[in-house]
């Protein structure tokens, strides 16, 4: 019966206040004849992870710091990156070093052209940027040519990918992104817990201000569906609206948001508010959570005519990720509901965790600290 406890204090001990941004990089490659032209976008935090940058140790990443490491950094990212086309290597060398900010921090930007042999028809890229040390880092490409653009997303499974210019497989964008959708919901553990929140009281019934368990499968069940539900059409509203450019809004606003609404859902399960109405909770908290979806696309900078394809991909992805967890979740805590283990363990205590570790969240993305380990 503590299974259910336990994996919650050991999600809770393994998240960190930027969880909700996983370990990518973005790459545009425009090709036109034998040249590829090129940008690289990588995570400063990242490069100090593998490389190490902070020189003097203050926790802080200077631009001195990444200016005198300027060659050990393209030739450590470069290494990663292989073009070629018709078998033979397109040798690269890098042309301009920069830095950007992105949702999630400060980015190197690495300037870089590959000349190959002949005009390229079909070009090759092998990408294992921080595979050795982080399986769960990703290169997100956008390949332009002739006006047509596509993109892929590089993983330990698919390193190497091969690209025919001029005619961009939209299936193959369309599952790519699908897979994106639903790993950024297993790993977004922001939107995990205020999900889990919600859902811990689906399978018990408020009576005389005490929790009771429910008597039958069916209430839990349409409970779940009504969260579930109104969730999911609350993010797709503003995960489009924002990926389409309508409605934008500061990062660290939605992320502070975000992080209050897990502290908001999970409370409310110790002093109820919306106790039989956390459909309306969902989909209130659902249109912020739509905006921090979105932020995983709008770094990636997708073409006009390919955003469609992808942003339903994505979404889809979200949904599949987001059933998955419930249905993994609703038959254990039904099991387990008649238990006073559940009510004041895994309910109580597992709120209060989850809260917990939401407040440090919002302290530190709403006053730019930082408590936890990254």
């Amino acid at each position: 019966m503590s299974r259910l406890f336990l994996l919650l204090c050991f999600l809770a001990s393994t998240f960190n206040a930027h969880a909700h941004k996983p370990s990518d990089s973005y790459l545009t490659l425009k090709a036109s004849g034998n040249l590829v032209e090129g940008q690289w976008d990588i995570s400063l935090r990242d490069i100090d992870f593998a490389i190490g940058l902070d020189a003097n140790g203050d926790a802080q990443i200077t631009w001195g710091e990444v200016r005198a490491r300027h060659a050990e950094i393209a030739a450590y990212s470069m290494s990663r990156l292989a073009l070629s086309s018709g078998g033979r290597a397109c040798p690269s060398s890098v042309s301009e070093h920069l830095v950007d900010e992105h949702t999630d921090g400060t980015y190197a930007v690495l300037r870089f052209t590959a000349q190959c042999d002949f005009p390229i028809e079909v070009l090759s890229a092998r990408y294992s940027l921080f595979f050795d040390i982080d399986p769960q880092h990703k290169g997100l490409l956008r390949l332009q040519y002739e006006g047509a653009s596509s993109s892929a997303i590089f993983t330990p499974d698919k390193a190497t990918q091969e690209f025919t210019l001029g005619r961009p497989d939209k299936l193959q964008q369309f599952l790519d992104f699908c897979a994106e959708g639903v790993w950024h919901i297993w790993i977004g553990f922001d939107h995990i817990l205020f999900l889990l929140a919600l859902l811990l009281p689906a399978v018990l019934c408020r009576e005389n201000k005490e929790w009771h368990a429910v008597h039958a499968f069916a209430p839990a069940f349409w409970t779940v569906l009504k969260i579930v539900t109104a969730f999911t059409v609350a993010h797709s509203i503003t995960l489009s609206l924002a990926t389409l450019g309508v409605v934008s809004l500061p990062s660290r606003l939605v992320e502070s948001t975000i992080a209050a609404s897990v502290v908001i859902a999970a409370l409310n399960n110790i002093f109820p508010l919306f106790s039989e109405r956390r459909w309306a909770m969902a989909f209130l908290f659902g249109l912020i959570h739509g905006f921090g979806f979105a932020s995983v696309l709008s770094d990636l900078g997708l073409p006009q005519d390919a955003l469609l394809l992808t942003l339903i991909g994505f979404n889809i992805g979200v949904e599949v990720g987001q059933l998955a967890i419930v249905a993994v979740f609703l038959p254990i805590a039904f099991v387990l509901r008649r238990g006073v283990f559940y009510r004041k363990a895994v309910l109580i205590g597992g709120s209060l965790l989850i809260a917990a570790l939401a407040l440090a969240w919002f302290i530190e993305r709403a006053f730019d600290l930082e408590f936890l380990p990254i």
